[in-house]
């Protein structure tokens, strides 16, 4: 380990936001050029071991509990799961990468997924945790020409160098129940909801007119955030610095909050997203008219919490063009499953046919630029939860126009713990100053070497 590397794991271990190391922060793949029998995946829910069930060809079962799945050449894949929320996942990862260079074969991490709110933490040359992927044996411009651009960018590290992939791309929509839409406009038609939803201010007449009939816009004003947050012109932290900014486009997001919500154009019992009152407003007996989502949130978590026939739900163009999430796949730096690594990450994500089935099967907008293309004038892609609509169509235009707002490693602890620390000024509980001072609390909590927060003029 180099003394510039060493130094840089010890901050990040007095942190509390540990970033990984090894005796070759470069990149080197490979300890042995034997594969091993075990490949560790860390992530934080079920997805991509859905996905990899459904499209990598070497796949025999998966046990009962979720836990292993078997190679046809007897590898196991052994996933460890921890909860994204509150830095968990990170937490445990990073503990695992801190050991990699003394772990055992069988206990190394071999891949690991990171999401967009910190895959610069994980890709970043100096934290020598992700191989780059011509290391695997993956050229981008060639492997992986189809992506759209963007997913390459974020997925690489200061020096350009593409250090995961993803296949997921995430646009976002508007998702709006039909029933809802007929009994307050006269009609669910998707061309006249988006004339309604068209940007900000006519959402808020929009609001209006549903709150008048005893609907609510949306669920909490955790939905609206992601918009706001997209819209950010500077990271959160620069780097190299340790002044936290707040961006105006923050206030921006936690003003209009408070003007919907004490309008009664949010619910007032539900706090936050991920909790069980904001998934019950996803089911039937809801009053809610809509949730932003991108093409996950559809299939992985409206679906699931939907308790009522199939086709009472469809997308529109949302009041602001947006995205989020992504899921990115590394190779970990020192993994003895090198091969495998590669095999994974190009099937699920190079893979033109893989990409599309997991779009008709999941509904995930997929990260090949003329799969997409094609899809959404694909009648093939309707959608039964949708009533028959085409969310791709809806989902395309977005995705072209993507910007991906400037990241840091500390865009996860900022996002949450400022809607967690505004809540309470939303709900009328303390003042915007007090919101302000128990977010600079928090925040130098979660990270210690945060010095200062900044608050725009």
């Amino acid at each position: 380990m180099n003394k510039k590397v060493s130094a840089f794991i010890a901050i990040a271990l007095a942190a509390g936001s540990l970033v990984a190391c090894s005796s070759n922060p470069g990149g080197s793949s490979t300890s042995s050029s034997e594969e091993g029998k075990v490949i560790n995946i860390y992530s934080w829910n079920d997805e991509f071991r859905q996905r990899v069930e459904a499209v990598y060809p070497e796949v025999k079962e998966t046990s009962k509990d979720g836990t292993v799945t078997t190679l046809k050449d007897g590898t196991e894949i052994h996933w460890i799961v921890n909860p994204n929320q509150d830095g968990v996942y990170q937490q445990k990862l990073d503990e695992a990468l801190l050991n990699q260079e003394s772990a055992d074969a069988d206990s190394k991490v071999d891949i690991f997924l990171s999401e967009t709110d910190y895959v610069n933490k994980y890709s970043s040359k100096e934290a020598g945790a992700a191989i780059p992927l011509k290391e695997l044996g993956i050229d981008p411009e060639k492997d992986l020409a189809d992506q759209y651009e963007f997913t390459k960018v974020t997925a690489s590290d200061e020096d350009g160098v593409q250090r995961g992939s993803t296949w997921q791309t995430t646009p976002g929509v508007i998702v709006y129940r039909r029933d809802i839409a007929k009994d307050v406009f006269g009609t669910d038609d998707p061309t006249v909801v988006a004339d309604k939803v068209k940007d900000w201010d006519t959402m808020a007449a929009t609001a209006k007119e549903l709150q008048a009939k005893g609907y609510f816009a949306f669920a909490s004003s955790a939905d609206t955030f992601r918009l706001y947050g997209n819209s950010i012109k500077e990271p959160w932290v620069k780097k190299g610095e340790t002044v936290l900014n707040v961006a105006p486009e923050i206030i921006d997001w936690v003003n209009d909050s408070k003007e919907w919500l004490d309008s009664g154009y949010f619910t007032k019992t539900v706090k936050g997203q991920w909790t069980d009152e904001w998934n019950k407003e996803m089911g039937s007996k809801s009053k809610v008219f809509a949730f932003l989502f991108p093409a996950w949130g559809i299939d992985f978590t409206l679906k699931p919490n939907w308790d009522g026939e199939a086709g009472a739900w469809a997308v529109t163009t949302p009041p602001q063009e947006y995205n989020w999430g992504g899921s990115y796949i590394h190779g970990a730096v020192g993994t003895d499953n090198a091969k495998h690594v590669k095999d994974i990450i190009l099937a699920l994500t190079g893979d033109k046919d893989n990409l599309l089935k997991i779009s008709k099967d999941y509904l995930d907008f997929t990260n090949t630029r003329s799969g997409m293309q094609e899809a959404a004038k694909d009648d093939n892609f309707k959608s039964d939860f949708l009533g028959g609509q085409n969310a791709f169509e809806y989902f395309a235009p977005v995705a072209e126009n993507i910007e991906i707002a400037p990241l840091s490693p500390y865009d996860q602890g900022s996002v949450e713990l400022i809607q967690n620390n505004f809540n309470d000024y939303l709900q009328g509980k303390v003042s915007f100053e007090k919101a302000k001072s128990n977010f600079e609390v928090a925040i130098k909590e979660r990270y210690p070497e945060i010095t200062e927060v900044k608050w725009p003029e």
